[in-house]
């Protein structure tokens, strides 16, 4: 009687989460001095995030010291896994030991400006306001390869509506909008692949569009955040808010590469 093998493991193509460190420069100086700068600003806040060094932005005969550069990181107590390059700058990217990955942007081709249809702002605020011009923000904990926005439509998914506040620690994630009715607390997090609407304090951190959906926003009627984050696009404590919106009503909204905060009218 023949017995059939179990199978003990498998080996297949998946999507792994992960943050992208966007590098703009080859100067590894300048890079380096700005990195410290912002972790120096907040130290714990990318410990333990698994990084993929993004070189898409760099010219294709541009060439970077890549094991230090996942050392430095290391030492900031990220974990570097692997680079995403071009395919001329394969030949030096290889050199590394770090593997090279093969990823997309959500939505986006990663040296173009994301398209947007809404109008410019009188306040815009870049949310790429890094310590140097040369170095991006944090990009979001995406899947490295997903559909694009318009294939994931906010309006046919549910609403997730929490109606308590937040302590700090806690994660709540919709596959559409996410309404709270409370204090979103330090060290809470609120993520949605739609709107976030906050109808207390927001204090902790609120990604809106995690799936790439760049017309997604986020609204709050007490803007005192940790974090923020549209569609990959981050902005951190650390960087000062324009007037008038910091403890007060404020939107936020995704133009091109940059987060626009304004002021909510409520009346």
């Amino acid at each position: 009687m023949s017995r059939s093998k179990t199978t003990l493991f498998e080996l297949r193509s998946g999507a792994i989460d992960a943050v992208h460190l966007v590098v703009k420069t080859p100067d590894f100086a300048a890079l380096t001095e700005a990195l410290q700068q912002r972790f120096d600003a907040a130290p714990e806040f990318f410990a333990g995030e698994a990084v993929a060094i993004d070189l898409r932005r760099l010219a294709d005969n541009a060439a970077l010291p890549l094991d230090e550069l996942a050392a430095l990181l290391r030492r900031f107590k990220m974990r570097p896994f692997g680079v995403v390059a071009l395919a001329a700058q394969q030949a030096w990217a290889a050199a590394s030991d770090l593997p090279l990955l093969d990823s997309r942007d959500v939505g986006r081709d990663s040296r173009k400006p994301a398209e947007t249809t809404e109008p410019a702002a009188a306040t815009a605020d870049a949310a790429h306001t890094a310590p140097s011009p040369d170095v991006a923000d944090k990009p979001a904990p995406s899947t490295p390869t997903v559909a694009t926005a318009k294939e994931h439509s906010p309006a046919l998914l549910p609403t997730v509506l929490i109606d308590r506040p937040l302590r700090s620690g806690q994660r709540v994630y919709s596959p559409g909008d996410l309404i709270v009715q409370g204090v979103v607390s330090h060290g809470a997090e609120v993520m949605a692949e739609g709107h976030v609407h906050i109808y207390g304090a927001l204090r902790g951190r609120a990604l809106a569009g995690a799936r790439g959906n760049t017309a997604a926003r986020i609204y709050c009627t007490s803007f005192e955040p940790e974090l923020i984050a549209i569609a990959g696009i981050y902005r951190t404590a650390e960087q000062d808010l324009p007037a008038g919106v910091r403890g007060q009503p404020a939107t936020v909204r995704l133009q091109g590469e940059q987060l626009v905060i304004e002021p909510l009218a409520l009346k």
